[in-house]
């Protein structure tokens, strides 16, 4: 039932955004009858094409059909850009409905046509604009980007220590294994100590993405490949992928915690299931306080949590910093504004309490290939000891090939 409504709610808002389209862009246009009738028909088809796009991505078998999924997905894209731009210009449609009157009827008529007309080609030319540079970023090369970390009770021995964080890979329609290549060969290539893997790997069920993340078994690190699960993990069999991972040497922390170097002068390293992972599978609800139990207090503690939320309560139980993704750093503006409303923090690095907070733009994307002004990233995390509280320094993105 949940699900069906949130479908029904889904289609219905994606239904109201193409009327939208078709009043501003073909009805307030007062085209001659045949282009007036293929318009409407292409706004109907692009509707449909937005659910389709969800059904075809697990229906046509994995390696087939990815140029037709891209030009779907893509359309989600353009469609947030057109409505963005729309919306934007509801300003001057209104002063131009105030000064109707003023050259008389049949002049007002004819102003208010080429006014709409004018508009509607701003707006689509703007789109398209925006839309090809947002897909040359979200189908181009990952950046990598460095934050450097002041932990006060880090050992000396393990100043230095970096973490390359991975997150929001989403494999699956779009992203295939050659990504996942690409991904790997530029992570060995940085050295890591520890790769982190912080939700939302796969779109899919193991069965049918399992040869797609293969390659993540040649990830080379000095203490280990460790993952969490993000929300989407729970639309695509959680168990299986829970059950799968470990045969790639990736190790699950489910809601549950590693030492990192010597027993004894060393730090933590903790992670817990998604947010809403009870919401979907009871037994996975994110549990910091059983990841903790037990900890010696006098070492620092590095979380990895999907979700950017759960430092509310990393503050409250000591957690030193959280690493965290699922925001895509609103992978096309303005959907960064929206992502603010639910989550602290939509990207870089911010102090909550004793808590310092790092959120990754992502590595991949989901569904529009695009990505408008916040291009993905590999993120490496090196910890420093020294200081009198945790203190952070995000440097600036830089190309990340070999």
């Amino acid at each position: 039932m949940t699900f069906a409504l949130f479908l029904a709610v889904a289609l219905s808002i994606v239904a109201a955004i193409h009327y939208y389209f078709w009043v501003r862009l073909v009805r307030a246009l007062v085209l001659p009858s045949w282009p007036h009738r293929i318009l409407s028909a292409l706004i109907a088809a692009l509707a449909l094409s937005v659910p389709a796009s969800f059904w075809l991505g697990h229906a046509i078998p994995h390696g087939r059909g990815r140029v037709v999924l891209l030009v779907l997905y893509g359309w989600m894209g353009f469609m947030f850009l057109l409505l963005a731009l729309l919306v934007a210009t509801e300003p001057l449609r209104l002063l131009a409905s105030l000064s109707h009157g003023l050259g008389g009827p049949v002049l007002d008529a004819r102003r208010s046509r080429t006014f709409a007309r004018a508009l509607a080609v701003t707006v689509v030319l703007g789109a398209a604009g925006l839309g090809t540079v947002a897909l040359r970023q979200g189908l181009g090369p990952i950046a990598t980007r460095e934050l450097s970390v002041s932990l006060p009770r880090l050992p000396q021995a393990l100043s230095g220590t970096t973490i390359v964080q991975l997150c929001d890979l989403h494999v699956g329609p779009t992203l295939r294994r050659d990504f996942v290549e690409q991904v790997v060969r530029r992570t060995n290539a940085l050295q890591p100590d520890i790769v982190a893997i912080v939700g939302d790997l796969a779109d899919g069920s193991v069965e049918r993405l399992q040869a797609m993340v293969e390659p993540l078994r040649g990830l080379k690190t000095r203490y280990g490949v460790y993952f969490v699960t993000g929300n989407h993990e729970y639309y695509s069999g959680v168990d299986d992928w829970l059950a799968y991972l470990p045969k790639l040497g990736i190790r699950v922390l489910d809601n549950d915690r590693v030492c990192i170097g010597d027993p004894h002068e060393g730090f933590d390293l903790a992670g817990v299931n998604d947010w809403n992972g009870a919401s979907v599978e009871p037994r996975h609800g994110a549990d910091l306080g059983r990841a903790l139990a037990g900890r010696d207090r006098s070492r620092p503690v590095v979380l990895l949590a999907h979700q950017p939320r759960a430092v509310h309560e990393a503050n409250r139980l000591g957690v030193d910093l959280q690493l965290s993704g699922h925001t895509h750093g609103g992978q096309i503006w303005p959907w960064t504004y929206l992502v603010r409303l639910q989550q602290p923090l939509v990207s870089g690095v911010k102090q909550f309490g004793r808590t310092l907070l790092f959120v990754s733009h992502g590595t991949g994307h989901w569904g529009p290939p695009m990505r408008l002004g916040i291009p993905a990233e590999i993120t490496v995390v090196r910890l420093l000891s020294g200081g009198r509280a945790p203190q952070a320094t995000l440097h600036p993105m830089r190309d990340a090939s070999p």
